[in-house]
């Protein structure tokens, strides 16, 4: 079978690494110049491909969030390739660095420290100025923690968003809620353990009883998958707690849900002005509904008006 050549440049088949007879093995095994976009495992170490494995034996160099980490992987896989560190801290620092090295005729293999490289990290900012650059860049698909708990999730996966991190603060979490409200999508969060009871409890207050479920350890030895509606979760980690390992949460689309009345809305105003200021009643109802922030801040300073004496 003769030798073919990949999109990402590299030259696959029986004489791949070797080359042709009497021809040079180290130039014939050379990667062309560019970044690649490498996935690694989000838990099992086995979890990586083939091609992965090559080109990261044949890399120039690793870039990589934390080299500790990289480093056991690597280790596993017995590669030595050497890494340059790149991140959010260093990586506005760095960006020229590595594109000059792949400019020179470098290969770079771009890793995070668990799943696909541009997913809730930096690197994007990285692959924008290399294509600005007319740096060739590829990439080698593989594990990813959002799509592995979607498909364990049990809820509809023909159309999702990943929203990446909630807000810390509740306030922001339940206007981030109000906003996704209505898309018509299955939902998929990153999330802090510590931070998921008061999270789900939020969610289902703004959410309503939809049909969620909280991955956690994917592909690892205590991989767990929690299903149920978000009051039922909300209520479950609110006594059991926060959970070990790291969580992706999963949330099904909304139903056909009337929509709030003139009268619904002056009732939840109503009731949230006993609690909260004007601008804090008006978010948390907007955010409950769906409505238009300002129509429901309008509203919300008439009631406030009339119950002044």
């Amino acid at each position: 079978m003769p030798p073919t050549i990949s999109t990402s440049g590299t030259t696959t088949g029986p004489n791949a690494c070797g080359g042709a007879e009497g021809s040079d093995p180290k130039a014939a095994s050379k990667l062309g110049a560019g970044l690649y976009v490498v996935a690694t495992p989000i838990g099992n170490a086995a979890d990586i491909t083939l091609r992965a494995l090559d080109v990261l034996k044949r890399a120039d160099a690793i870039a990589c969030e934390d080299t500790r980490v990289t480093s056991k992987l690597m280790g596993i896989h017995g590669i030595h390739t050497p890494f340059v560190s790149y991140h959010e801290h260093n990586a506005a620092k760095m960006r020229p660095v590595l594109i000059g090295r792949m400019k020179a005729g470098e290969a770079i293999a771009l890793v995070t420290d668990a799943g696909t490289p541009l997913v809730s990290d930096p690197g994007y900012k990285l692959v924008r100025e290399c294509v600005a650059e007319g740096v060739k860049v590829t990439t080698l698909p593989g594990a990813s923690a959002p799509l592995a708990a979607l498909v364990l999730s049990g809820l509809p996966t023909d159309r999702f968003l990943f929203a990446g991190f909630l807000p810390n603060k509740s306030s922001a979490r339940r206007a981030a809620a109000g906003e996704l409200k209505g898309v018509p999508a299955t939902l998929v969060f990153f999330e802090s353990p510590n931070r998921l009871p008061e999270s789900l409890a939020d969610l289902a207050d703004i959410l309503g009883p939809r049909e969620a479920a909280v991955a956690r350890e994917l592909t690892k030895l205590y991989e767990e998958v929690r299903r149920g509606p978000l009051p039922d979760l909300a209520a479950h980690y609110a006594e059991a707690g926060p959970p070990k390992g790291e969580v992706v949460l999963v949330i099904g689309p909304p139903g056909e849900e009337a929509a709030p009345t003139e009268a619904d809305v002056d009732a939840l105003l109503r009731d949230a002005l006993t609690r909260l200021s004007v601008r804090d009643a008006a978010a948390d109802v907007a955010a409950r509904t769906g409505q238009p922030k300002r129509e429901v801040y309008a509203r919300a300073l008439e009631l406030a008006r009339e119950e002044k004496p």
